[in-house]
């Protein structure tokens, strides 16, 4: 491969990434709290969603507009489930999977009520200027957020208190830290990320198409756990998959002798190959699911 191949593969693979690393940070940051979010996929799939209608009812608004409301549903989603699962003691697995199929089903309905369509709304136009990925803002917001959540849990006394109401939060609670309030905060974070994750996917395919998160928000928890319940390894294998997905695009741009099945399925076979290698040496939260 070339020079320009190489650059080119490693743009492909960042691309499709980059929405599993934001889901998965967003599900160490929830999960680290004590809160299991099952619910990655449905708040991706709100962010995508209203992303893409603000973009077709008000496009002189522009594209940092239409950020600002995807992110605004993945929080609104959030905030479901933290009434559920923190306030409402609600199992919070049950929860999770409740939410993402009123996500899909509201999504749906959304497109027969406002595009007329069961399966994908109009293209919609994203940022002009950025001509590739290094060069779109959404790019840069996407790791900034990645960073400053790493930096959370690695210098401030907030990254402490969620990762003690996670392991103790009996504990906690006597030392005078509020665990519930601590994770009401971490399920919002989590809406945020996933919610830009759902961004970024509206962005990359310029629509909305129903089930167009593909099960990247399970992919996402798959990560959290294989990177161990931290927000830098969760995000590089979030990365590795989708190298995996990206060297699966390549294999059939190839032509290679294979069945169209069989490679696909690629990036899923390395997933589950992982889980099975890693899991028996990762330790979860120690009150993770555990109503507080």
């Amino acid at each position: 491969m070339s020079g320009t191949e190489v650059l080119g593969l490693v743009e492909q693979g960042a691309r499709i990434a980059m929405p599993y690393a934001l889901a998965a940070t967003g599900g160490v940051l929830c999960e680290r709290s004590g809160v299991v979010n099952l619910a990655l996929e449905g708040l991706m799939i709100s962010g995508a969603f209203a992303t893409v209608v603000a973009l077709h009812l008000a496009p002189e608004a522009g594209p940092l507009l239409a950020i600002l409301i995807g992110l605004c549903a993945g929080l609104l989603m959030a905030s479901v489930h933290g009434l559920m699962s923190v306030t409402l003691r609600a199992d919070q697995i049950t929860t999770g999977i409740a939410l993402n199929l009123f996500a899909d089903g509201l999504s749906r309905f959304g497109l027969h009520a406002i595009f007329h369509s069961a399966s994908n709304s109009e293209r919609v136009e994203t940022f002009r200027a950025a001509t590739n990925l290094w060069t779109s803002p959404l790019t840069w917001l996407a790791v900034a957020a990645i960073l400053c959540t790493h930096l959370f849990f690695s210098r401030t006394v907030g990254g402490v208190r969620t990762v003690a109401a996670g392991d103790h939060p009996e504990a906690a609670e006597t030392l005078g830290v509020h665990v519930a309030r601590v994770r009401w905060v971490a399920v919002l974070g989590s809406g945020l990320l996933a919610g830009l994750a759902g961004v970024w996917l509206a962005f990359e395919q310029h629509q909305f198409t129903a089930g167009m998160t593909g099960g990247r928000g399970f992919v996402a928890v798959a990560a959290v756990i294989f990177g161990g319940w931290r927000v830098l390894p969760a995000v590089g294998a979030a990365c590795a998959f989708g190298a995996a997905e990206a060297a699966q695009i390549q294999v059939q741009a190839a032509g290679w002798d294979l069945p169209t099945q069989l490679v696909q399925t690629l990036p899923y076979v390395v997933t589950l190959v992982a889980l099975v290698v890693v899991s028996r040496r990762t330790r979860a939260p120690a009150a993770l699911g555990v109503v507080a």
